[in-house]
């Protein structure tokens, strides 16, 4: 196989690999097709006013001020008096698209449907709204369309603002929730007026939602610490009294109004979300009005740990929170009837998801292979659906926890169809991986054998083909698990076959003795090398994988990679250059212990970071020859551009600090070398130095744009830490007599390389393949975590746009944690050009690649349904 296409087929198969794990792990939880639940007795509520404060955190609300004052005199009056409370515990992602959806919908959301669309529905689903007579929605365009979209009819109405709006540099973000607040009072004004309006107000079964997103907007761009955001807390609160009283005296008092407040996520200090962190997950829940509970005093200790009721004061009043799919009962003020029936129609309706959900799973799965949730048989769901019954019958309403154990158990069992395939897949992924991870193997022994004879297995591959097709045609199964299933026939029919040959020259005789002996003892060496290979991997990578989950592996890593010269003998042969390797890498060992994010002194840090580039930039010039006029005024150009983009934050910093907006120039600016980025690199020379001095210059403008503190200063670091790197494992080539004295800034890219001249493997080959794998994951979690959204400050790309855009700015912060790997990629291709080691390198690399991508997407991912945050 050509060199071109062993790595296409290798990225190919490594991104079908890691799509899977969006199939294995993250597809929809819906189920369509129950019968809707509803009680005979009558709610003690025409109507529900639902208020979600977008990014407000719980501790946000509740704590006071050191005066004993609180922010939010209104909504602590209504906690102390009329209302319960307590803390709603939200999921990951915790974004607006997925909270709204869980609380308006009442389901976790498909962790996948963040990167669909805010505005609209990737699955179609139920909600609230669309059970309702009337829905009156006022707020975000990115929120409100989309319910307004999935509901049957044409009677959803919303009212937003322009998306304009939304826009981070702002002067006062609180005017979106005023503006709410505005529009609300004059629909209801105009009510009064208008006869058909008012008539459809006064119906049962209406629902008024307002969607609040300037706390959001506020917290992103000055910090939920700040000024902005707090004192957007008590306009909301004033806001929300003088709601209140509008509605009551619109209905005349009749009482038949429920009030809830609360949010979709909160925040972290830095001004993102999308984590597990309890700043992120605990959100404030107050709900009053008809049909709930007033306030009720305790004496006795409450069943919460987490010391938040001493820290809000509120120790004395009773706290209730909230957990998704069970209904709350210690919030309803009504009969033990009425709440028993409430119970039971709950755990009516969730057991009917149960139903279908294994209706569907039975009918894709062949009988005998079928395996049912064994603690919800059918003939256990007929006895508890019977006994709830009875002592419903009987007025045994205390005796409700039958009905909580029913739902507990359809719960289970909805995890465990919804998981159902989960283990069939993973062995499919499983088998392809290590049939891969084999094949890479028997390439390098391929290469360096020089085994070309192939036996055939090819009808066998053929028969388990036609088998395992037919098996997932019977079971009807989705387009996607044929792919996952079949790939790896091929994968391994290219791995079999080769093994065939392998036995056939080892354990079997040769006419040719020569021949044999020759290639016997080149397999001989090469095994060895792969066992050490395989021993390797083990010790080696588990520092790395170690590395997902804390970061300060890395700098255990760099510190101990930094001794390399002087443990084996550069140092004798290159002393500068093992000088400058080793504080290299004490440098760069200090930036896993910095915080993912932060806000520091971005005038200064950039201009150091562009000080550290241009003086990067003059070492490769210093280290190239046959420079040209047009050449070296080409590099002068890039060089003054890079001292422009680092004084472009500084100058955007300061502009929106003044609340002065995004100044058009620096937004032209940052676009353009954004689009020029990619382009320019491909014009410059072809000599090694040349070009990847072009690609540096290129790729740290756009990224000194993106930076918002300590990680200005990653890149230069790096780029001069390979560029040490490239320069050392040249020396230590020519020591060991394995390459010709050539000039490095001779080598050209464009340059055809022969395969045949390939040497033979060397142990330093299997140090390179480490060293590649341990910085390329170094430039990934250097100065950030990628598998954490919230470990991203929004703020890193003001100087691009400040208007929300979620794809936009996500593919920006994705470019900015892809730039320090492809840096070190553009790198490595010099060193690796420079020794002529492309198939033992990067075939290596892909095999220990293979393993930390299925651990690195996986694990991670996983992480995301955790309740707690593990990130460093």
């Amino acid at each position: 196989m050509r060199i071109i296409t062993f790595f296409l087929v290798g990225l190919i198969v490594h991104v079908i690999f890691f799509i899977s794990i969006f199939d294995i792990y993250f597809t929809s939880p819906l189920v369509h097709g129950m019968t809707p639940q509803t009680m005979s007795l009558a709610p003690p509520a025409s109507r529900l006013v639902l208020v979600v404060a977008d990014g407000l955190r719980a501790d946000s609300l509740f704590t006071l001020h050191s005066n004993g004052s609180s922010r939010a005199p209104y909504l602590r009056t209504i906690i102390k008096e009329s209302g319960t409370w307590g803390v709603s515990h939200t999921r990951v992602p915790t974004e607006s698209r997925p909270g709204h959806v869980a609380l308006i919908a009442g389901f976790y959301e498909d962790v996948s449907a963040v990167a669909k669309g805010w505005k609209e529905n990737p699955v179609e689903f139920d909600s609230v709204f669309n059970e309702s007579r009337h829905t009156w929605c006022w707020g975000s365009p990115d929120i409100l369309p989309m319910f307004a979209k999935g509901a049957t009819g044409d009677h959803v109405y919303t009212y937003t603002y322009p998306a304009e709006e939304e826009d981070f540099a702002s002067t006062d973000a609180s005017r979106l929730d005023s503006w709410v607040f505005a529009q609300v009072k004059s629909f209801f004004q105009s009510a009064k007026s208008n006869s058909s309006l008012r008539a459809s107000l006064h119906e049962d079964k209406n629902v008024f939602f307002l969607h609040l997103l300037g706390i959001d907007t506020n917290g992103h761009a000055h910090r939920p610490m700040s000024q902005e955001y707090l004192e957007n807390i008590g306009l909301v609160d004033n806001g929300l009294s003088e709601m209140v009283s509008l509605v009551e005296d619109f209905f005349g008092y009749d009482g038949k109004t429920a009030y809830v407040f609360t949010s979709d996520h909160g925040m972290t200090n830095w001004g993102s979300h999308g984590a597990g962190h309890p700043s992120e997950t605990l959100t404030p829940l107050v709900v009053w009005g008809a049909g709930v509970n007033s306030a009720q005093t305790v004496t006795e200790p409450q069943p919460y740990e987490d010391g938040y009721l001493q820290d809000w004061k509120l120790e004395h009043l009773r706290r209730v929170d909230v957990s998704q799919g069970v209904l709350p009962l210690p919030y309803l003020n009504n009969s033990d009837l009425f709440k028993a029936e409430s119970m039971y129609t709950n755990a009516i309706q969730v057991l009917e998801q149960f139903k279908m959900k294994m209706a569907q799973k039975k009918e894709t799965t062949l009988s005998f292979l079928f395996t049912p949730y064994q603690l919800l048989t059918e003939s256990k769901q007929a006895e508890f659906i019977h006994k709830a019954r009875i002592l419903i019958q009987l007025g045994k309403y205390e005796d409700i926890s039958l009905c909580q154990s029913l739902i507990s158990h359809s719960l289970e069992g909805l995890v465990y169809y919804h998981t159902y395939d989960r283990f069939f897949l993973g062995c499919s992924v499983v088998l392809g991986f290590v049939g891969w991870t084999s094949y890479v193997a028997l390439v390098i022994l391929k290469t360096h054998a020089s085994l070309n004879r192939r036996p055939s297995i090819l009808k066998l591959c053929m028969c388990v083909t036609a088998v395992i097709t037919l098996f997932l045609f019977i079971q009807r199964s989705p387009a996607t698990y044929y792919i996952y299933c079949l790939l790896p026939v091929p994968v391994w029919y290219s791995v079999l076959k080769d093994i065939s040959l392998i036995y056939s020259i080892t354990c079997k005789p040769s006419t040719d003795k020569y021949w044999a002996h020759n290639n016997l003892y080149t397999v001989y060496k090469v095994m060895n090398s792969m066992n050490l290979l395989t021993l390797m991997t083990r010790n080696l990578c588990c520092p790395q994988v170690v590395s997902f989950f804390y970061r300060t592996m890395l700098t255990v890593g760099l510190a101990v990679l930094s001794l390399w010269p002087f443990l084996s003998g550069v140092f004798g042969i290159a002393k500068y250059r093992s000088l400058s390797w080793f504080f290299s890498c004490l440098f760069l060992a200090l930036f896993p212990l910095m915080p993912v994010v932060g806000r520091d002194d971005i005038c200064f840090l950039s201009a150091c970071a562009g000080l550290l580039t241009l003086f990067t930039s003059v070492c490769y010039l210093w280290s190239s020859q046959r420079q040209t006029p047009l050449l070296i005024l080409c590099q002068n150009q890039q060089m003054l551009h890079v001292a422009m983009c680092a004084y472009v934050p500084s100058l955007t910093h300061s502009s929106l600090q003044q609340k002065q907006g995004l100044p058009l120039f620096n937004q032209i600016i940052s676009w353009a070398t954004l689009a020029s980025s990619m382009l320019v690199p491909l014009v410059s020379s072809t000599r090694i130095f040349h070009r990847l001095l072009s690609i540096l210059l290129s790729l740290t403008a756009t990224y000194l744009l993106l930076s918002t503190g300590s990680e200005a200063l990653f890149p230069p670091v790096l780029s001069w830490l390979m560029f040490v790197w490239i320069n050392i494992e040249q020396e230590a080539m020519l020591a060991q007599g394995l390459s010709g004295r050539q000039e490095l800034s001779s080598i050209d890219f464009s340059a055809n390389i022969d395969i045949a001249k390939i040497r033979q493997l060397k142990l330093d080959d299997i140090r390179r393949s480490y060293f590649f794998v341990f910085f390329i994951i170094t430039a990934f979690f250097g100065t950030g975590n990628i598998a954490s959204i919230n470990s991203f400050d929004p703020a890193s790309v003001y100087c691009f746009l400040t208007v929300f855009n979620p794809f936009i700015m996500g593919g920006l912060m994705m470019w900015k944690v892809l730039y320090d790997c492809s840096l070190f990629i553009y790198m490595y291709v010099g060193n690796i050009i420079s020794h002529y080691v492309i198939v033992m390198s990067m075939t290596i690399f892909l095999m220990l690649l293979s393993v930390v991508t299925h651990i690195l997407t996986s694990q991670r991912l996983i992480m995301w349904k955790r309740p707690k945050s593990h990130f460093s």
